[in-house]
């Protein structure tokens, strides 16, 4: 063996010694990707229930909370509740949620009314809207803004939540 070739070798030797530690940091330094939050559980009246829940902050930095749900079995109705805390907001109905994608748009229709639950709700906090016809379009998990007119100006929903309102359709039940 030439004296260059024990040379190659003995570098890249140390080159391997030195960047496998350093990967590995890296690689444990790294975020770990986000993880579904889809829960399952049944109503109160026993019906089988999957939804996403989350807490995002909109613009003016107030907090709401927003659930994506399926009733009962894979093909059941998709709602999106959106909530402020009660007090502070009053929601008027009907109003369209308005969602944007890059150069997409999308009116969502308000279905709080036809909720018995919230529509006896007298705090007006809170509003529902029919999500299915969003999920219907969407491809890929791509960030969102929702607008709902006289509430917030823009609500930003990350990617990974949009991959739990995109496996509601078809996610087990309770």
């Amino acid at each position: 063996m030439s004296a260059a070739s024990r040379v190659r070798r003995l570098t890249g030797g140390l080159v391997g010694l030195i960047l496998a530690p350093l990967l590995g940091l890296l690689l444990a330094l790294a975020p770990a990707p986000a993880l579904a939050q889809v829960h399952a559980h049944p109503d109160a009246d026993g019906t089988p229930v999957v939804r996403s829940l989350e807490s995002l902050r909109d613009l003016d930095d107030q907090s709401w909370q927003v659930v994506a749900y399926r009733e009962g079995p894979p093909g059941g109705p998709l709602r999106l509740r959106i909530v402020g805390y009660p007090g502070k907001v009053r929601l008027d109905h009907p109003t369209a949620l308005e969602v944007r994608s890059g150069r997409q748009v999308w009116a969502l229709e308000d279905v709080t009314l036809n909720s018995a639950v919230l529509a006896g709700d007298t705090r007006s906090a809170a509003a529902e809207f029919d999500l299915a016809p969003l999920l219907g379009d969407l491809e890929r998990n791509r960030p969102l803004r929702l607008r709902l007119p006289r509430v917030f100006s823009e609500l930003a929903v990350p990617p990974y939540v949009v991959a739990e309102w995109r496996s509601l359709p078809d996610a087990p039940a309770a």
